[in-house]
């Protein structure tokens, strides 16, 4: 797999900009799905919640995608997006974490559609170790993530198991060359300034809420 790697974007855009673009991205497929060729960054706002000056702004980090009075060409600026984000191939993923939310996520099927593919699933457990999960993935033991891993150039992780071990398993990911992990364990993680961390916990969500009800 070859994906162009937007080190001088990485170095200088806040993090925050990089969080937005998936959300724009998402948008832009939803209004070409409706069928409409140009929006602006207006009808964007809109949808989304946020100042039109907010995402000229976040745009601007990456170049010009539209003029004054003529809005945005949504395929164009997809395709721009998508070229950021580094979208240009289907990304391998290693999930570790064979339970209820680990089958539910090998299960779902969003992850090709957008260009994400799990091929590896780790566990600990004894009785799911061996387990075919379909044509492709078999469960394998967590002492063979090194091997695996590294065997199949994965970069991606997504992190499905218990408080008390998630820590371990990761210091074992960023040891086989994993640079990005997707965080479902409810703990925050201590890794190197080259791995990039994000953390899905919904109780914490949750609990946000909670304060305005």
């Amino acid at each position: 797999m070859t994906v162009s790697h937007n080190a001088k974007w990485n170095k200088e855009v806040p993090d925050i900009v990089v969080s937005r673009l998936p959300i724009y991205l998402r948008s832009l497929y939803i209004l070409a799905g409706e069928g409409k060729e140009i929006t602006s960054s207006q009808e964007l706002a809109a949808r989304l919640g946020l100042s039109s000056a907010q995402i000229r702004k976040d745009l601007s980090h990456f170049g010009e995608f539209g003029k004054q009075g003529t809005g945005y060409n949504i395929q164009f600026l997809r395709e721009r997006l998508e070229h950021i984000l580094n979208l240009g191939a289907v990304w391998p993923v290693a999930l570790v974490g064979f339970g209820d939310l680990g089958h539910a996520l090998v299960h779902y099927a969003g992850f090709v559609r957008k260009g994400f593919e799990i091929q590896a699933v780790f566990d600990n457990a004894p009785h799911k170790v061996g387990h075919r999960i379909n044509s492709t993935l078999i469960i394998e033991d967590v002492s063979k993530i090194k091997e695996s891993v590294r065997a199949k150039g994965i970069k991606i992780a997504i992190l499905a198991v218990p408080l008390e071990v998630a820590p371990g398993i990761t210091d074992v990911l960023i040891e086989a060359g994993i640079k990005a992990i997707l965080n479902y364990a409810p703990t925050t993680l201590t890794v190197p300034s080259n791995v990039k961390v994000q953390n899905i916990d919904p109780i914490v969500y949750l609990q946000n809420m909670t304060y305005y009800l």
